[in-house]
């Protein structure tokens, strides 16, 4: 065993061992438990970095990039399986499945613990985007947890501080009261659990509960985000008195940390349930922390009516065809179950199954330039209608008051064959679905997110995708956990250069348009109907989810790759720009002098794309039936693990 390998063995046993989720098992044990995390691939970096020498696009990524993880193998399961961005937060979710609970269960188990150990990313404070199978009745149900607006907010909220004082919230909209969204998590896991949970709520809060009491040593991961926004956590005093030392300097990794306020507030909604967070001392403290002017902060307009009012809502899961499967994704407000679709319907005109990855090995490959060419141009045409069109469908109709206008399989023909197989487009332009009262402004950035992706014994699956916005938040800190900056997923300006309103502007008690995309993929019965379930994957990454995840079915269903493969592939892809994203942290790609001497992105460059090769840094799992169990892969940019009953 070379030393690098043991080292990591080390680490992760002693994170294990601290956070209670890791005993003194015998060889046997494991194996009849299956709920161990074990190395995979080469070591996660000890210290974050920038691959290749590139600089992280900050526009694009959600938190720093940390590295790969060459090598990475699949895992295999019996009958239940579970992959989340962090192995504590994936061996509490197996431990749940393992002792009979649902999908349902283990997400519960796992948002809990993910608040905690991965606090940059997601938590109570934020928001999430679900889609549940149950095998009972073969449903597909699309839970809303995002978060909304206050019913006090104006269309330039987050512009500026009033009508009459047109100065931006200080010190910036993010950092200030006006970024914070009425938080729609936990009732998201609420009622998903109240109709497809089989253990008590109570217990699944016991490993947040007893990690938060005895406390967990601090990841490589998590403490290079602590030292990217060291400045900004000190702000906020709570923040700062968990975060940083008493002499202001970021906490390091192996630093242990407990959260005891986090426990009390855990044990409250274990207790009393969801309403112990929006009603009562939980939310006195939150609406006391928005409207706070500490430190020179503008304060937002959150009050309690805004709390004990959130619902979170269940929608219509959009399912659309792509080569014999049938995908289903998130509705509106998110854009990501749309802009998927919409890609993949432009790209079932093209046979990209003739151009699959060359020397494909555990990490992917190499993708092919025309490949990467004509996804590139289906997500330019896909996010064109997405911005235009897509918002918070109770407040702005979709075209056709309903998803179906924008992945209409005549439609997207004719979106096809815009593109120039030698030539980029650089920016599309929105397809004409008729009049609509609508302008196109400036698109906002998306940030921090993080994914799970479970499947139980009973046949049930989640993908669930989870945010607090960008890392670490609003940096307002209160009763343990981290308020979001989701408001910030609007349109600042409400009013686009035409002089039109924007989809996505900001209105009262409206959510912003998300781009996550839990997404299940089945199989086509010979008589059209669904088949069985046959993929659940997701990824974090804010605006460039969709590609993230467009490249991984495309691997999977196109490509063949196993779910390891299409995860650890290169990560590519376009938004509406001209640039597109080659990501520079893999192996498979020389970033040095900007890509200059990288084959495929010289190629691209022929072809007239703008190429960066910034680091990516999703968080991409991924999870296959394979014959009578499952495979499972999680990303190597990030700390996580597959989990479940081994075979």
């Amino acid at each position: 065993m070379n030393r690098a390998r043991h080292a990591w063995i080390g680490a992760l046993a002693a994170t294990l061992l601290a956070g209670g989720l890791l005993t003194g098992c015998t060889a046997d044990d494991e194996q009849a438990d299956g709920c161990v995390a074990t190395p995979n691939g080469t070591p996660v970096a000890a210290e974050p970095s920038r691959a290749g020498g590139a600089t992280a696009d900050i526009s694009t990524n959600p938190e720093i990039a940390s590295g790969y993880r060459a090598g990475m193998t699949p895992v295999r399961t019996a009958t239940y399986a579970v992959s989340t961005a962090n192995p504590i937060s994936t061996k509490a979710a197996c431990e749940v499945l393992r002792d009979g609970g649902t999908a349902a269960d283990a997400l519960v188990a796992a948002q809990l613990v993910l608040g905690l150990v991965e606090p940059q990313a997601s938590g109570i404070g934020g928001g999430a985007f679900l889609l549940y199978y149950d095998a009972g009745n073969r449903r597909v149900e699309a839970y809303d947890g995002r978060e909304t607006a206050p019913a006090a907010a104006t269309e330039n909220y987050l512009r500026w501080v009033s009508d009459t004082d047109r100065t931006e919230p200080a010190p910036n909209t993010r950092a200030s009261g006006r970024s914070i969204g009425v938080p729609g998590v936990l009732r998201l896991l609420e009622q998903a659990h109240s109709e497809h949970g089989r253990l008590g709520w109570r217990e699944l809060f016991d490993p947040a509960i007893g990690l938060a009491d005895r406390g967990f040593p601090i990841s490589a991961r998590l403490a290079g985000q602590i030292a990217e926004s060291a400045r900004d956590l000190a702000v906020d005093e709570n923040a700062r008195a968990y975060f940083l030392d008493p002499d202001g300097t970021p906490k390091r990794a192996d630093t242990v940390l407990n959260n005891p306020a986090l426990s009390k507030t855990l044990n409250a909604i274990a207790t009393e349930g969801a309403q112990a967070f929006y009603t009562g001392a939980i939310a006195k403290d939150i609406v006391a922390a928005v409207g706070s002017t500490a430190g020179g902060r503008t304060p937002g307009r959150l009050d309690a009516a805004d709390l004990a009012g959130y619902r979170a809502e269940q929608r219509t899961a959009l399912c659309t065809q792509y080569r014999g499967h049938e995908i289903c994704g998130m509705p509106a407000p998110s854009s990501g179950g749309t802009t998927v679709a919409a890609t993949l319907g432009i790209l079932e005109n093209f046979d990209l199954g003739a151009l699959k990855p060359d020397r494909v090995d555990a990490n992917g490959g190499v993708p092919r330039a025309e490949a990467v060419h004509l996804i590139a141009e289906a997500e330019r045409l896909a996010y064109a209608d997405r911005n235009k069109y897509v918002a918070d469908p109770d407040f702005v109709p979709l075209p056709g008051d309903s998803p179906l206008a924008l992945v209409d399989r005549t439609y997207l023909k004719q979106r096809a064959g815009l593109i120039d197989p030698g030539r980029s487009m650089g920016t599309a332009q929105p397809g004409d679905l008729g009049p609509v009262p609508l302008g196109l402004g400036p698109q906002p950035p998306e940030h921090g997110t993080s994914h799970i992706s479970v499947v139980d014994r009973y046949g049930n699956a989640a993908a669930m995708t989870t945010t607090v916005e960008s890392a670490f938040g609003s940096f307002h800190m209160v009763d343990g956990f981290v308020l979001n900056n989701q408001l910030t997923d609007f349109a600042a300006d409400p009013v686009g250069a035409d002089g039109v309103p924007v989809a996505n502007r900001l209105q009262p008690n409206k959510r912003p348009r998300s781009s996550m995309s839990p997404t299940l993929v089945f199989d086509r019965a010979p008589d059209g109907s669904r088949g069985d379930l046959g993929y659940v994957t997701g990824s974090p990454g804010g605006a460039v989810i969709i590609q993230f995840v467009v490249k991984t079915l495309v691997g999977m269903l196109d490509w063949g790759l196993d779910p390891q493969q299409a995860v650890s592939a290169v990560s590519f892809g376009a938004a509406n720009t001209p640039s597109t994203g080659v990501g520079g942290e893999h192996p498979a790609i020389d970033a040095a002098d900007n890509g200059d001497h990288d084959p495929l992105v010289r190629r691209l460059r022929e072809l007239g794309h703008q190429v960066s090769v910034a680091p990516q840094s999703s968080g991409l799992s991924a999870v296959h039936r394979d014959g009578s169990g499952w495979i499972g892969g999680a990303d190597p940019r990030r700390e996580g693990a597959v989990l479940g009953d081994t075979r």
